[in-house]
């Protein structure tokens, strides 16, 4: 049953970023205004096309950025963001980038270097665990940043485009995973282009176009007038 003060909560939010043209950078508008509210224990699928602005609003539900426009409430919880994008550093080993990850998620040095076995096991990725990031695929990527976020266990997990890549053994297991902290009732926000995905995992799902919130509701009900959309 949720709570009935949710845990995040956007209202009319907007984010624009500048662009350099001529004298003065010109803005452009990310996130339009979305409002939508996450309570405990939901599993939120935010679904859109390429360059809607889902990347941009899990990076400000994570903290990273802030909304120049309209309100973002964080009631006190700890969200942490796992995007292939976000912080590996390339000419580091994956034993390095996990240590460094984990901190970045917010655990303490000897918190992260206590799980390092548990994220090796889990990832996969054998004697590529001591190579440099620079010579992995983004399957192999998304093994470690993914084994990683999971030992963070933060309060709000926010997944980027990070389901459904890698192999099909690996997309196996990290569906498992993810099915295992919704039965444990953690909170979980991700970004997917599989409307199969968010519709099996999901409880709750947005619908995201040219920065604005077009639908909330269950996924059968967003994902119907998604793809509404989509055939018009």
């Amino acid at each position: 049953m949720k709570q009935e003060q949710p845990i995040l909560s956007l209202r009319n939010v907007g984010i624009y970023y500048k662009r350099k043209r001529g004298i003065f950078g010109e803005p452009f508008w990310a996130i339009k205004n979305v409002s939508f509210d996450l309570y405990h224990g939901d599993t939120l699928g935010i679904i859109g096309r390429n360059g809607v602005g889902k990347s941009t609003l899990l990076r400000m539900m994570a903290g990273i950025i802030k909304p120049n426009t309209g309100t973002f409430i964080n009631n006190g919880y700890r969200a942490s963001l796992l995007s292939l994008q976000l912080g590996f550093i390339p000419h580091l080993s994956g034993r390095e980038n996990a240590v460094l990850s984990g901190m970045l998620m917010g655990l303490r040095k000897k918190e992260i270097k206590s799980k390092i076995d548990a994220i090796l096991e889990f990832s996969e990725l054998g004697e590529f665990f001591e190579e440099p990031i620079a010579t992995y695929s983004s399957g192999m990527k998304a093994r470690l940043g993914f084994s990683v976020a999971f030992q963070v266990d933060p309060d709000i997990l926010l997944l980027d485009e990070i389901l459904g890549v890698g192999d099909e053994e690996f997309r196996r297991k990290s569906t498992k995973v993810m099915r295992e902290k919704i039965s444990s009732n953690k909170t979980i926000v991700f970004v997917s282009h599989q409307a199969a995905m968010i519709r099996q995992l999901c409880n709750r799902a947005v619908w995201i176009e040219e920065g604005v919130s077009k639908a909330e509701g269950t996924p059968s009900e967003v994902l119907a007038e998604y793809n509404r959309h989509l055939s018009v």
